[in-house]
């Protein structure tokens, strides 16, 4: 799917300005995100986690190509929670269906942080494909 979705309102977001760094858990994988290379994305929101993620080649499913229309997105903010957009009434009634709820849960396609300190993303164990079919 991905794109927009046009049954909610645009979110409001504040792009990072400055360099910070994403670690991905239970994975440890640390990378560094540069708001002067974010492309556009293909999926979520520019700048949130998903987008981040798939841009190095972390594994979160979004069967609804990120446009805030299910749940499997679903990740846990360990540290860094405060530097993101607050979740709209949309992404929070998405989230009630999400399995493992926590106080920090948000879903990955909605959560931009701002870059104004790092950032640590759990990605709960029902939500990792870590098996990817080979190529034909």
């Amino acid at each position: 799917m991905g794109g927009k979705n046009p049954y909610i309102a645009e979110t409001e977001v504040r792009l990072p300005t400055q360099k910070y760094r994403m670690t991905f858990q239970p994975m440890n994988k640390t990378v560094e995100v540069d708001p002067a290379t974010l492309d556009d994305p293909h999926n979520g929101h520019k700048g949130s986690i998903l987008h981040i993620a798939d841009e190095n080649g972390i594994e979160i499913d979004h069967a609804c190509g990120g446009v805030c229309a299910c749940s499997t997105c679903h990740v846990v903010i360990r540290e860094g929670y405060d530097t993101c957009n607050d979740a709209t009434e949309e992404e929070e009634d998405m989230l009630e269906n999400a399995p493992g709820l926590k106080p920090t849960s948000r879903l990955s396609c909605q959560a931009v942080p701002d870059g104004s300190k790092d950032v640590v993303v759990e990605i709960p164990e029902w939500n990792r494909n870590l098996v990817k079919e080979p190529p034909h």
